[in-house]
């Protein structure tokens, strides 16, 4: 009996596996048959084809005009406009597919005649089609396999869709590559159903070149329309105008004849896209008046061109605006649309609204970036704030594809900004967005997996990728997921190949993994070592307290001296190295030749993550005080900063813990990414002489260092006011207010309650933190009080640190 049973799961077992190998299709040995002689119709795409799976299987399939024998396994590249060259079969497996459009593309898969089929409607169909079937291959050393389940006709729901390449210094990896990785770089971004790249000109607010680059950029760029044109895409050229004089005549013909070098040398230029501020800030008139200029210029060696504008910038009005959207209702024939990105004061929707609705509008979405940016990570905790920064490795998937969602229906499809390889992952996610709205993030995530990585990993790195983004939410201190995230990686890592460790996506994820719990345990460590000084000095005798003094600095200071995790940190490094070597990535200044906020992350891997500078700084003041009563005094300052005595209140408005007294915008954070009319949190200190970003481990620290409280606020942007509520209050009690005002903005601030009674008028902040009013009982109502705070039209926003409310 317990023969003929194992007999029985013998058989079982054999005919499971027989069903799996049925649904593979070898094309190991598969030849690449192109169905068209037009050249102008294949152009790079069956080498493409042929290259990218010879990297990773070593396999190199023959490309042919011939039809293959009977039997042979083949993938045929073919016109979908002429299906002649096919059999009745292959014409009705393709019919039966959806009726596909512009840049659009079929795939059938003909197992029986072990055949698999794309058909393009248009040159990049077929490039796109090519693309589809490169992410859904199983490429291992040696073998080539497609699960046959992946027959498919598909459009693109947007028009355009593109990234910005941007080879200058101030990205941190751009400036680094050589002409083969942009080739490289852009027909990955390509077979994901890329249609444009933007690239910079040789001059704009940056420096002239850097270290890295291989050339300069007057001929990189040159590179990169050719390559685009290659691949029959489309290339935009982001050009501001960093010009002295836009209205004097001879500053005019320097202008243009610095245009007239860069156009005339580019072999494809479709668009260029002029920011109306930051940088170039003009007045819609003159701004408009050269832009007529330029497009004669534009369009001598490039007649179908057009010249697109966003109404950005830091110092525009009412006034601005309305002379702005004057000049874009005329519809200049060289006009080609409006671009909302960084630094647009008005909402998607309004803008659709005010522009003529035949005008189209890009969306310039700002990937790059985690904090002080278009689209900040919300409710960003401090410790990744002052370490990540604002240009770590950042993949954000479902954040991209909540943007995605909010914006997007507004425009004609998306160029996104990025300053480099951090936000690779975020690229693919916007590019699938923008190709099929409706597709889940997680698809995405497997094909990049599968396709970058290898299809051993498809859903484990899928999944590590999206814990990566799960990394960043909510405290960090009580985030337990950080540590399963980097096992996650771990295991990868333990079972990838010498290639596979070396592969730069594979890093990428890896060293965020690494930093993220190197990062959440020095937190732990560090409030530990924090409150474990504060115990001794609040528990010192009055005798003892030059001992405790000394005992407090010690305990701060084993933060530097015996660090945890040291490992990790070492993995970090060589990681960061590595990256340098293979792409660029510019993760430290001196290290690496990066820039500061440019991608250095790995500079602020130990940076302080408690208060403990601020401390071991007044420390120093407790020595220097006379008695034992002052120094218990100065203590107790210090101790017991947030103290706002009996019956009062404190606030630290970007803590979870007082997020509830902030008045929530009308819109949520997914109607409302961007918080153009929503409060979120902001960071930077912005004061004039203090600093936190003063770390004591370096030498070359400036400025006063300040609480940690002070290095985020809660704000609002432009206009909105920002609004905060509070009740319990006594009514019949005057209160004493202590307020404190940092932030980068430095804005014109006006203080009132909702009720109107004006707490202070308009004060420039940015000179001095801290300042005090009156609260009298007259301004409470039933105890309660909802204080508004608004800025100068002019300024960027209005931005709230801490509040005391002192009873009197």
């Amino acid at each position: 009996m317990k023969i003929a049973r194992a007999g029985f799961v013998l058989v079982i077992f054999s005919l499971l596996v027989q069903q799996i190998q049925a649904q593979l299709l070898d094309l190991s040995a598969a030849k690449i048959v192109c169905l068209t002689a037009d050249k102008n119709f294949l152009l790079r795409t069956p080498v493409v084809l042929q290259e990218e799976i010879q990297k990773r299987t070593g396999i190199r399939l023959t490309v042919t005009n011939k039809k293959t024998s009977s039997g042979l396994a083949a993938i045929i590249l073919i016109d979908a406009n002429d299906l002649s060259g096919l059999s009745e079969n292959q014409r009705k497996a393709l019919a039966s597919l959806p009726v596909i459009g512009t840049e659009g593309y079929r795939v059938a898969v003909m197992d029986a005649d072990r055949t698999l089929l794309i058909s393009g409607k248009d040159p990049r169909g077929l490039l796109y089609g090519v693309g589809y079937l490169l992410r859904k291959l199983e490429m291992r050393p040696g073998r080539v396999e497609l699960k046959t389940d992946i027959s498919v006709g598909s459009n693109p729901f947007y028009p355009l869709r593109g990234h910005q390449l941007g080879y200058r210094p101030k990205t941190n990896a751009y400036d680094a590559f050589t002409v083969a990785m942009f080739d490289q770089y852009i027909r990955d971004l390509a077979l994901f159903g890329a249609n444009s790249i933007e690239i910079l000109p040789p001059r704009t607010d940056d420096i002239p070149t850097s270290q890295h680059m291989v050339l300069p950029p007057a001929k990189m760029i040159v590179e990169q329309s050719r390559i685009c044109k290659e691949y029959g895409l489309d290339v935009w050229m982001w050009y501001p105008n960093v010009g002295k004089d836009y209205e004097n005549p001879d500053s005019i013909q320097t202008e243009l004849r610095e245009r007239e070098n860069v156009f005339s040398s580019l072999p494809r230029l479709n668009a260029v896209f002029v920011p109306g501020g930051d940088p170039g800030d003009l007045t819609p008139d003159v701004l408009f008046h050269w832009l007529e200029k330029e497009a004669v210029v534009l369009r001598k060696y490039h007649p179908e061109a057009k010249i697109w504008v966003s109404p950005q910038g830091f110092n525009t009005d009412q006034h601005w605006f309305d002379e702005f959207f004057a000049q874009v209702n005329k519809q200049y024939p060289w006009f080609g649309g409006v671009v909302f990105g960084p630094w647009v004061k008005i909402p998607i929707k309004r803008l659709r609204q005010l522009v003529n609705p035949s005008i189209p509008i890009r969306h310039y979405p700002d990937i790059t970036h985690s904090l002080n940016c278009e689209y900040p990570v919300p409710h960003w905790d401090p410790a990744w704030a002052v370490t990540l920064g604002r240009e770590c490795i950042n993949p954000r998937p479902d954040d991209e594809k909540t943007i995605h969602e909010a914006v997007e229906k507004y425009c004609i499809g998306s160029i996104s900004y990025s300053e480099g390889t951090n936000d690779d992952v975020n690229k693919f996610v916007w590019t699938g967005q923008d190709w099929n709205p409706g597709s889940p993030v997680m698809e995405t995530l497997r094909d990049y997996a599968r396709f970058f990585i290898g299809p051993d990993f498809t859903e484990a790195a899928a999944q590590g990728i999206a814990a990566l983004e799960n990394n960043m939410r909510g405290p960090a201190i009580t985030n337990a997921s950080v540590s399963l995230t980097l096992l996650q990686w771990q295991r990868m890592e333990q079972q990838a190949s010498p290639a596979l460790l070396r592969n730069p996506r594979f890093q990428m994820c890896l060293i965020r993994a690494y930093f993220d719990a190197y990062t959440r345990r020095r937190l732990i460590y560090e409030t530990e070592l924090e409150q474990e000084a504060k115990d001794v000095l609040l528990s010192a005798k009055p005798d003892q307290l030059n001992d405790a003094v000394k005992k407090a600095r010690e305990i701060l200071g084993l933060a530097l001296s015996t660090p945890v995790l040291p490992d990790y940190k070492a993995r970090c490094l060589a990681l960061a190295d590595s990256l340098y070597k293979s792409i660029g990535a510019q993760l430290t200044v001196k290290r690496h030749g990066g820039m500061q906020e440019r991608g250095n992350f790995i500079d602020f891997i130990d940076f302080p993550l408690t208060d403990a500078p601020w401390l071991l700084e007044k420390l120093s003041a407790i020595e220097k005080a006379g008695t034992a009563e002052e120094k218990i005094k100065e203590i107790g300052k210090i101790i017991h900063r947030d103290d706002p005595g009996p019956g009062g209140f404190y606030d630290h408005f970007a803590d979870p813990q007082s997020w509830h007294r902030i008045v929530p915008g009308k819109l949520s954070w997914a109607e409302d990414p961007g918080n153009l009319e929503s409060p979120h949190t902001g960071f930077g200190t912005g004061v004039k002489g203090l600093s936190w970003l003063a770390n004591p481990a370096d030498p070359g620290s400036k400025g006063r260092i300040v609480p940690i409280s002070w290095k985020n606020q809660a704000m609002t942007l432009y206009g909105v006011p920002l609004k905060i509520h509070y009740n319990g209050l006594d009514s019949h009690s005057d209160y004493r207010i202590r307020i404190v005002y940092t932030g980068r903005f430095k804005s014109r601030m006006k203080m009132m309650t909702e009720s109107g009674y004006l707490v202070h008028d308009f004060i420039q902040t940015g000179v001095q933190p801290e300042y005090e009013f009156d609260l009298p009982r007259s301004a409470i109502k039933n105890g309660k009080v909802t204080f508004v705070w608004t800025c100068d039209e002019k300024d960027r926003g209005s931005q709230v640190t801490e509040m005391w409310l002192i009873k009197k």
